[in-house]
C-alpha cells in the first residue's frame, strides 16, 4: 500500500499522540497511583505504534512497543512509577519527538535508540540482552499487525478494474478453520485449488509463503475474480474438510479505493479500541481525565465540530492575496472621493464592508492558540528543577488564547529565556524558602490573555525578586547608569536593567545562565514584534514580567501623518491620543524639549529631525504631536498634520534595508504612494 498520501496525518497525529504522552507523564509523576493516567499513555504510545508500524517507521515503532511493555507493567501493578523510571521514558518521548520531526523535514525517521530500547528492556525484565533480539521480536509482531488487511497496490488495483470491464466480479473472502485443526497448510492448498478451478486468485492475507508455513491463526483472507455466483463460492468452500465458516463479500474498485484512502485512520481507530476493551474495568469506571475537563472543546470535537486540516502555506497565500485586495480597496476609496459619484461611493462603501468581514475571517482562520507554545514548557520546568534541585510547580492559564501564527512562530524562545530566568534567578532552594516561611515547593505562573487589540503573555513566579543592590551594582560596573543618578531609580526602573545587552548577575556561569544574552534576546524579539516587555518586582516577594503583543502582524492600524511632503504611518497600538500644542508649551530640560502633559514630563521627537526632512526654517506657533507609549515611557512625536486613520498591509523593506533606524516597514495607500511605519519604540529612550 503506498503510505505517502498519509504521511502528512502521521506527522500531525503523531505530533499530538506525543503531546498527549508528555502531559500525561507530567500528570502521573504528581500522582504515581492513578492507572487511569497510566491508561492515556498506554493508549498513546500503542497508537503512534500502530501508525509508525503501517507507515514503515521500525524505529518508531521499536521504541514505542519497549516503552509500552513497561506501561503495562505499572498498569498491571507489577512496576511503581518513580523518578527515574519517568526520566527513561521521558528521554524516549524526546526521541520519538525527534524521529517524527525529521521525518516532518522529509527524513527516514531513523535514529540510534538502542540505548534507550536497552534502558527500558532492563526495566522490563531486570536483564540485559541484545537489543536485536527485540528488534526482530518487534519485526514480528509489526508483520502480524498488518497480515489481516486485504491492500492492493496499483498493478492489482488494475486487474480489478480490467476485470470490472469484462463482466466479472470480485470476492473478498474470509476462511475460517477448526481450533483444533491439523495439517493447517493442507486445509490451505485445498481451498487455494477450489478457487482456482472458479477464477483468478489475485491477493491472500497473510501472504502464500505465510500460509504454507503455517503462520497464522485458524482465519485467512482471499481476493477472487471469476464470474461464478457468490453463494456457489461459498457452498463450494464449505464442503472442503475442516473449513467451519466462509463470508464472502463482493467488492468494487470504489469501495476499494475508499477503503484504501481510509486505511490509515482505520487502524488508528482500532488499535484505541483494542484499548480501550482491553482497560473496560479501568478506564470506563474513572473520571475524564484532566485534558478533558481543561478542554472540553477538544474531548467533543468529534461529536459537533467538522475540522480539516489546512497547509499553512495555502493560508499565507491566501493572506497575501488579500493584502493586495486591501491595498486595491484603499486605492478605489481614494478614487471614489476624488470624482463622487453615489453609485461608485456606495459599491465602495459595500466592497469595503465585504472585505472588513473577509478579513476578519482569514484572520480568525490564521489564530492559532498560545496553548502550542506552552506545550513545551511543563518538561522543560520538570527537568531544569530536577538540574536545579529546587522543588517548582508550573501552572498554565488561558492556554487557548490566540494569536497570529506569524506571533506565535516568534514568542517562544522569548519564553523559554524568561521561564529558564525565573527558575534560575527567581525561585529559591527548597531550603532557602524554608528558611524565609515559604513552601517548599515554588510556584511559577504562566498566563495569556486578551485585553483590546492585544494579547498580554506573564510569567510570575513567588521567588526572590529582583535583588536591587545587586542589579544596581552590576549596572554601575558596566557604565550603564552613574552612582549618583542610581541612587533616584524606583525599584521598577532597575530591574530593567537586567534586559540590557550582555547584563547577569548570575555569580557562575552555567548551562541555565550566566552568560547575560536571554533577557536581550526576548526584550529584541519582543519589540520587533511589535511588542512591549514590562518587569513588576518585589524582593522576596516575586517577579512579574508582561508581554504585550499585537494580535497579528500582517494588517495593522495606523495613523496617518504629514511631515513636508511625505506621509507617515504609526500603529495605533502605540497611540495614547493625539494634541495641539502651542510653541510657548514647550519646555527645556537636560538639553531636551519637553512639554507638561497631565502632570508627567514627557519629552519631544521631532520627526524631520530624526529622518533629516527638508524644511523651511520658519517658526510655527502650533505644533500637531502624537503621544506615544512604550511600556511607562512616553513620548510626543511632532508631525505638521493628522490625516486620518487607516488599515494597511505591513510591507517588509526587504533584506538590504534590514536596520533602518525608527521604519519598521512600509506599505503601499490607496494613492499608489509609499508611507512608511514609524517604529515608535526606537524613538523612546
Amino acid at each position: 500500500m503506498d503510505t505517502s498520501q498519509y504521511l502528512e496525518m502521521f506527522i500531525e497525529e503523531s505530533k499530538e499522540h506525543l503531546q498527549a504522552c508528555n502531559e500525561h507523564l507530567l500528570e502521573l509523576e504528581k500522582n504515581p497511583s492513578d492507572i487511569a493516567i497510566v491508561n492515556e499513555v498506554f493508549r498513546s504510545a500503542h497508537t503512534l505504534k500502530g501508525m509508525s508500524a503501517t507507515m514503515g517507521y521500525e524505529d518508531i515503532a521499536n521504541l514505542t512497543h519497549k516503552m509500552e511493555n513497561v506501561l503495562d507493567l505499572i498498569r498491571n501493578s507489577k512496576l511503581h512509577v518513580t523518578a527515574e523510571l519517568l526520566d527513561v521514558i521521558f528521554i524516549a518521548v524526546d526521541q520519538l519527538e525527534e524521529m517524527v520531526l525529521d521525518i516532518a523535514v522529509g527524513g527516514k525517521g531513523k535514529l540510534d535508540v538502542t540505548d534507550t530500547v536497552q534502558k527500558l528492556h532492563v526495566i522490563e525484565t531486570g536483564e540485559e540482552v541484545p537489543v536485536a533480539a527485540t528488534t526482530v521480536e518487534m519485526k514480528e509482531e509489526i508483520e502480524s499487525a498488518q497480515e489481516n488487511w486485504l491492500s492492493y497496490d496499483d498493478y492489482e488495483l488494475t486487474v480489478i478494474h480490467q476485470s470490472f470491464e469484462q463482466d466479472y466480479q470480485t470476492y473478498e473472502i474470509s476462511v475460517q478453520l477448526r481450533e483444533d485443526c491439523l495439517l493447517k497448510a493442507a486445509r490451505v492448498f485445498m481451498v487455494f485449488e477450489l478457487l482456482e478451478k472458479m477464477g483468478d486468485v489475485i491477493k491472500s492475507s497473510p501472504s502464500v509463503e505465510k500460509l504454507e508455513d503455517e503462520q497464522f491463526d485458524n482465519t485467512f483472507y482471499i481476493a477472487l475474480v471469476t464470474s461464478e455466483p457468490k453463494d456457489d463460492v461459498q457452498k463450494k468452500l464449505l464442503k472442503v474438510s475442516e473449513v467451519t465458516e466462509v463470508k464472502v463479500n463482493p467488492v468494487t474498485i470504489e469501495q476499494i479505493k475508499n477503503r484504501q484512502n481510509s486505511e490509515l485512520q482505520k487502524v488508528v481507530e482500532t488499535q484505541e479500541l483494542v484499548v480501550q476493551t482491553e482497560d473496560t474495568s479501568d478506564i470506563n469506571d474513572s473520571p475524564r481525565t484532566s485534558s478533558e475537563k481543561s478542554n472540553p472543546s477538544k474531548a467533543n470535537q468529534t461529536v459537533g465540530n467538522k475540522t480539516i486540516r489546512v497547509n499553512i502555506e495555502r493560508l499565507d497565500i491566501l493572506m497575501n492575496l488579500f493584502e493586495e485586495l486591501v491595498i486595491d480597496r484603499g486605492r478605489l476609496q481614494s478614487i471614489s472621493e476624488e470624482l463622487h459619484n453615489n453609485e461608485l461611493d456606495e459599491t465602495v462603501e459595500r466592497m469595503s464592508r465585504i472585505t472588513g468581514d473577509l478579513q476578519n475571517i482569514i484572520l480568525n482562520m490564521r489564530m492559532v492558540p498560545v496553548e502550542t507554545v506552552f506545550n513545551r514548557f511543563p518538561r522543560m520546568v520538570r527537568q531544569l528543577a530536577r538540574d536545579l534541585n529546587k522543588k517548582i510547580n508550573l501552572e498554565v492559564i488561558g492556554a487557548d488564547t490566540e494569536l497570529d501564527r506569524t506571533v506565535i512562530d516568534e514568542i517562544g524562545d522569548p519564553l523559554v529565556h524568561l521561564i529558564r530566568n525565573s527558575l534560575d534567578h527567581g525561585v529559591e532552594s527548597p531550603e532557602i524558602r524554608k528558611a524565609n516561611g515559604k513552601p517548599e515547593e515554588g510556584t511559577v505562573v504562566l498566563r495569556a490573555y486578551h485585553s483590546g487589540n492585544h494579547v498580554f503573555i506573564e510569567i510570575e513566579d513567588d521567588g526572590a525578586g529582583v535583588n536591587r543592590q545587586k542589579v544596581l551594582k552590576k549596572a554601575i560596573s558596566k557604565g550603564l547608569v552613574s552612582q549618583e543618578v542610581a541612587a533616584t531609580l524606583s525599584d521598577k526602573q532597575v530591574a530593567e536593567f537586567i534586559l540590557s545587552s550582555g547584563f547577569s548577575t548570575a555569580d557562575v556561569i552555567s548551562d541555565v545562565s550566566g552568560r547575560g544574552v536571554g533577557l536581550d534576546v526576548v526584550k529584541t524579539t519582543i519589540e520587533s514584534l511589535g511588542g512591549t516587555i514590562d518587569i513588576s518586582s518585589t524582593e522576596g516577594k516575586g517577579s512579574l514580567f508582561s508581554i504585550q503583543l499585537p494580535l497579528t502582524l500582517s494588517i495593522i492600524s495606523v495613523m496617518l501623518v504629514e511631515l513636508g511632503e511625505e506621509i507617515y504611518a504609526i500603529p495605533l497600538s502605540s497611540i495614547i491620543e493625539t494634541a495641539i500644542i502651542k510653541s510657548s508649551d514647550i519646555l527645556n530640560a537636560h538639553n531636551q524639549k519637553v512639554i507638561d502633559f497631565r502632570g508627567k514630563v514627557v519629552p519631544l521627537v521631532f520627526l524631520e529631525n530624526v529622518f533629516d526632512v527638508p524644511r523651511d526654517s520658519k517658526e510655527e506657533e502650533f505644533h500637531s504631536v502624537v503621544l506615544v507609549r512604550k511600556g511607562d515611557k512616553l513620548a510626543a512625536i511632532v508631525v505638521d498634520s493628522f490625516i486620518g486613520q487607516q488599515e494597511i498591509v505591513l510591507k517588509s523593506l526587504g533584506e538590504y534595508l534590514t536596520s533602518v533606524f525608527a521604519i519598521s516597514g512600509a506599505t503601499i495607500l490607496g494613492n499608489g504612494k509609499v508611507a512608511l511605519i514609524v517604529d515608535c519604540n526606537a524613538l523612546i529612550i
